[in-house]
């Protein structure tokens, strides 16, 4: 669907992102991988969306997931690239910190928790790790690097709550849609529906606005 999408916002200034390298399984050739990544960019994707491969990553074939990360970046051309780190598969902290210095290392533009394929997706003990990445890793390089949980993040009480561990964890300059995003349809409902009560004292419908 990305030419369909890319046609419809074409001069309206909305960036388009769009999932590949086999998501969400991450389980295909690396030539498959590329071919899918060249071709959502052509069709007019500004923004890319991979997975690592967790089944390498937790073999401790580290060395596999860099080198497809990088190649996956250099098949993006001038599109962003947000790395998928599957959090709820890694099993550890230690494992999320590795990977998302991995996806960094490897040139990274966004590091994501999740594909919301499975049970487990964003955490805030798992952001808060990633966070912790990507502060250290500005320290370290110079280069700063964007943070996204996506998967259960459903309120707008919520989604304060990881507003609040930004700030205090990585600090102001995460506290910016280029840098620190929600993936989650289901907070957008809430958000509008609270706009709504500030407006006009009353809430709407839980479907007044999206059924997700």
């Amino acid at each position: 669907m990305v030419p369909v999408a890319s046609e419809a916002l074409r001069g309206s200034g909305v960036h388009l992102a769009s999932v590949a390298t086999a998501f969400p399984s991450g389980q295909a050739p690396l030539e498959v991988k590329l071919a899918d990544t060249r071709a959502a960019v052509a069709a007019g994707a500004d923004e890319i969306d991979m997975v690592i491969n967790r089944g390498a990553f937790l073999a401790g074939r580290y060395q596999q997931v860099y080198d497809e990360i990088v190649a996956v970046k250099d098949a993006c051309g001038d599109a962003h690239l947000k790395v998928i780190l599957e959090t709820g598969e890694l099993a550890t902290y230690d494992n999320v910190r590795r990977a998302s210095w991995l996806a960094m290392l490897a040139g990274g533009d966004f590091i994501k928790t999740s594909t919301g394929k499975v049970p487990v997706a964003a955490t805030l003990p798992v952001t808060l790790v990633m966070l912790e990445a990507v502060r250290d890793f500005r320290a370290a390089s110079g280069r700063q690097v964007g943070v996204k949980p996506a998967g259960g993040i459903r309120t707008t009480k919520d989604a304060i709550k990881y507003l609040v561990v930004v700030n205090e964890t990585a600090g102001e300059d995460w506290l910016d849609p280029a840098w620190f995003r929600f993936g989650a349809s289901t907070l957008l409902n809430d958000l509008l529906m609270q706009r709504t009560k500030m407006t006009t004292g009353r809430y709407s419908g839980p479907d007044y606005f999206t059924v997700d």
